[in-house]
């Protein structure tokens, strides 16, 4: 069962406003905080996790730094976190609530907030996991926040940064926050591929007419998997284009041709997902058609039986009787007069059929 079916934690109903207070499943492992400084030139990575290597940057700096918080459950680490980069309390709510629907929030011209979903498919489960993710872009520096650390969704841009490959290096904090909400799109096309997959499988079974239960309670599992991608791509559409939009200073002219393909990359995910979304409704009465045709030839081959056996019935029900005075009863091969007759009637009932098309 994935984390956005569990309920809605009572913890923080009747608390003020921005009280940070973390909504989601229990993690038992600690909070990991990483901070990389880089420029086109070097970079230099502090895998301390000590607060005290989250200090906000100074203006002037050179670096572009990048604040990696793996684990949001520990509150107060969050709110130390807040408090070193001046992050407003209402976005540090939204940082720690796993329930909260995906949006973009600017803050003046200091801060711009982003919080959204990390999708995964889960293969032992055969089903849709989601992982909140929140980003914070500043004038020079990126604070991302991951609800788990099993598996670092943001590895291939830490890779570039170190192999200077690409063009993070040469960029600054603006391009670093683009290069990580274009991982989290990414993840959403290798999803849908998934998908489509375990869509095929099952269009391939229902043709082949090797279809039952399983296959509809999968198909109605793949309906609900479909309506909750949607749910959370959906926002992120809407975000990418207020981004475009926003005449904020964080974001320079020289991102908006990324801003745009990204922009293009959430809708190709959106026009595949509702293609599915119409394919498995498709797919159900194709299934269902199925299973009345199997079964309407089922019927058609008891009632075909039927009608042969019928006047065989009324036959051997007529000589069934007591009577005492039955001529035929006294024929000398009346036994055998009587099967020839239900043979002959038995072929020509088949021949009759099969001229009808029946058989």
């Amino acid at each position: 069962m994935t984390k956005r079916r569990h309920r809605y934690s009572e913890k923080n109903l009747g608390t003020s406003p921005g009280t940070v207070t973390y909504v989601g499943q229990e993690i038992e492992h600690a909070t990991h905080i990483r901070r990389v400084e880089y420029n086109a030139e070097t970079y230099r990575i502090d895998e301390s996790g000590r607060l005290s290597a989250c200090r906000l940057p100074a203006d002037d700096t050179p670096f572009v730094t990048w604040v990696d918080v793996d684990g949001i459950h520990q509150s107060q680490v969050i709110e130390a976190i807040g408090d070193q980069y001046k992050l407003h309390p209402l976005l540090l709510e939204d940082v720690v609530n796993t329930h909260q629907k995906p949006k973009l929030e600017p803050y003046d011209d200091t801060t711009m907030f982003v919080t959204l979903k990390m999708l995964h498919y889960d293969d032992s489960l055969a089903e849709i996991d989601s992982e909140h993710v929140s980003l914070v872009l500043g004038k020079n520096f990126v604070v991302s926040f991951q609800e788990e650390r099993t598996n670092d969704i943001f590895d291939p841009v830490l890779n570039r940064i170190k192999a200077s490959a690409g063009k993070t290096r040469r960029n600054g904090a603006d391009y670093l926050f683009y290069a990580l909400l274009d991982v989290i799109v990414d993840h959403y096309f290798s999803v849908l591929e998934r998908v489509g997959e375990r869509l095929d499988i099952l269009e391939d079974h229902i043709v082949q007419q090797q279809a039952g239960q399983p296959t509809l309670t999968m198909l109605y599992a793949l309906k609900r998997e479909l309506n909750f991608m949607r749910r959370v791509v959906w926002p992120v559409r809407e975000m990418i284009g207020m981004m475009m939009r926003e005449e904020s200073v964080l974001i320079k002219a020289t991102l908006q041709p990324y801003l745009r393909d990204l922009y293009d990359h959430v809708s190709q995910v959106i026009e595949t997902l509702d293609s599915y979304r119409e394919l498995i409704p498709g797919l159900m009465d194709l299934h269902l058609s199925t299973v009345s045709n199997r079964m309407n030839s089922v019927m058609k081959t008891l009632t075909i039986f039927s009608a042969i056996f019928m006047p065989l019935t009324f036959i051997v029900g007529v000589y069934g009787m007591n009577f005492e005075h039955m001529p035929e009863l006294s024929w000398h091969y009346g036994y055998y007069t009587v099967w020839g007759i239900m043979g002959v009637v038995t072929v020509a009932l088949v021949i009759y059929f099969k001229k009808r098309g029946w058989m």
